[in-house]
């Protein structure tokens, strides 16, 4: 696994004939967050834009794989632009540069598991928060099988892939050894996370 923002140029040679798949945590812009907040998102998104030309010289984006995407319709692009514009404008430079767009989220898993995360939210009780966490757990592992199995197959010898997905989410799928995994870690990412531990902090006085 090559983590990019450690390293200044990847080892072209070292990654020639294999499978390739440049991840990138998805960060989302909340329209009511404070300006400071917004300020980093933006930050964040350059910052990824930049590194994703730099890992490129391993190879060429030629599949794109987010979350959240059904489809390729244009509501999917408005579904990206919801994250961030910046990512909808890295997206559609890709595709423009020959990538392509794959769906890797099923609409009933996704749908169950935003419905179980909805329940999570107003439970008071222990023990239906337990039942109602083993239900949410059940769908969420059934659904990184799902995209588990739409990245390993149509990201083909040689190609290299974009993953654009939660980190807490994505280090939990198991990719097959043949795919090399390059971590896209702008510096802005530590003053993302950063900035939610000091909003929790100051929520928890």
């Amino acid at each position: 696994m090559v983590e990019l923002g450690k390293i200044t140029k990847p080892d072209i040679d070292n990654f020639k004939g294999k499978r390739k798949l440049y991840c990138v945590a998805n960060v989302f812009s909340m329209e009511d967050a404070p300006d400071d907040y917004k300020e980093i998102i933006v930050k964040y998104w350059d910052e990824v834009a930049a590194q994703i030309d730099k890992i490129e010289t391993a190879g060429k984006i030629k599949k794109i794989f987010s979350e959240i995407i059904l489809d390729t319709s244009e509501s999917s692009f408005e579904v990206l632009n919801k994250i961030s514009e910046k990512l909808k404008n890295i997206v559609i430079q890709k595709l423009e540069d020959g990538a392509q767009l794959i769906p890797i989220e099923d609409r009933e898993l996704l749908g169950a598991l935003t419905d179980w995360s909805n329940c999570l939210r107003v439970i008071y009780t222990k023990e239906v928060f337990s039942k109602v966490f083993s239900f949410f757990n059940e769908v969420a592992e059934k659904r990184r099988e799902h995209i588990l199995n739409v990245i390993t197959k149509n990201l083909f010898e040689s190609e290299a892939g974009l993953l654009i997905m939660k980190d807490e989410d994505r280090v939990k799928l198991q990719f097959p050894t043949d795919i090399e995994i390059f971590l896209i870690t702008p510096p802005s990412y530590d003053d993302i996370i950063r900035w939610f531990r000091n909003k929790m902090m100051k929520e928890g006085q």
